[in-house]
C-alpha cells in the first residue's frame, strides 16, 4: 500500500491531498500504538537500581546502583535501534510515491514515536519519586525515578527510522524516471557504452562477418 500520485489537476491534487492526509493520520495512530508498546517493554526490561533510607531519612545508593542507572537509557536506545527502522520502512512503504518527503515523514514518526514513549515510561514505571522517597521509612528501598538522564538518547529514534529509506532510495530504482529508461539503462550496463540495438554496433557486426565468411571462400577456392 502506498500513496497514489495522479496528474496535477485540481480535483485529483485535492484528492490525492486527502489521501494523504488520511496515511499521516493513520501513520500517527500507528506510532502512539507502538510507542505505548515499547514504553511498555521498556519498563519491564530495566532493573532499577534503589535508594536506601537511612535512619537520619537520608538516602544513600552504592556504586554499582549509581553504574546501573545508566540502563535506563540504554534500553531506551536499545528500543529505538529495534523498533525505529520498523517505523522507517512503513513510512517508505506508504509514502515513497511522494519522493523525498517520505524521508521527513519517517523521521517525524520516529521522534513522535520517541517522545510518547520517553513519556509513557514514568507513568508506567514505578511512579512518582518524590511521593515514595517522602512515604518511605528508615530502612526502605526506593526505586530511582524511570526517566532519561540524557535527551541526546531521543535522537536515536528518527536517526534510526530515517536509516531504512536512505537505504531504500539508493539502492532502489529512481521512482521519478520512466520504467523504459531504467530498462535501457540497465541493458546499456550489460553490454557496454553502446545500447543495444544501435545501428552502428549492428551493422558493424554483420560486416565482420560477410568479410569473414569472403575471405573463408578464397582460401577454399584457392
Amino acid at each position: 500500500m502506498s500513496v497514489p500520485i495522479e496528474e496535477d489537476d485540481p480535483a485529483q491534487t485535492s484528492r490525492r491531498a486527502h489521501v494523504v492526509v488520511s496515511w499521516l493520520g493513520l501513520l500517527v495512530l500507528l506510532s502512539l500504538v507502538v510507542a505505548s508498546l515499547v514504553a511498555a517493554f521498556w519498563t519491564q526490561a530495566v532493573d532499577l537500581p534503589s535508594w536506601h533510607v537511612n535512619n537520619d531519612n537520608s538516602a544513600s545508593m552504592t556504586e554499582a546502583g549509581w553504574t546501573q542507572m545508566i540502563s535506563i537509557d540504554a534500553w531506551y536506545v536499545v528500543c529505538a535501534v529495534l523498533v525505529g527502522p520498523g517505523i522507517g520502512w512503513v513510512a517508505w512503504r506508504w509514502f515513497r510515491p511522494l519522493g523525498w518527503p517520505a524521508a521527513v515523514i519517517a523521521a517525524l514518526a520516529g521522534l513522535l514515536t520517541g517522545l510518547v514513549c520517553a513519556e509513557l515510561g514514568p507513568v508506567m514505571g514505578p511512579g512518582e519519586f518524590a511521593g515514595r522517597i517522602a512515604a518511605a521509612n528508615p530502612g526502605d528501598y526506593v526505586p530511582v525515578a524511570f526517566e532519561l538522564s540524557s535527551l541526546s538518547a531521543l535522537a536515536v529514534w528518527p536517526l534510526a527510522s530515517v536509516a531504512p529509506v536512505l537505504i531504500a532510495s539508493s539502492l532502489g530504482p529512481d521512482p521519478e524516471q520512466p520504467p523504459s529508461a531504467r530498462r535501457r539503462r540497465r541493458s546499456a550496463g550489460d553490454v557496454g557504452e553502446d545500447a543495444p540495438g544501435d545501428p552502428e554496433q549492428i551493422s558493424g557486426g554483420q560486416l565482420d562477418v560477410e568479410a569473414a565468411s569472403a575471405t573463408g571462400n578464397q582460401n577454399r577456392v584457392e
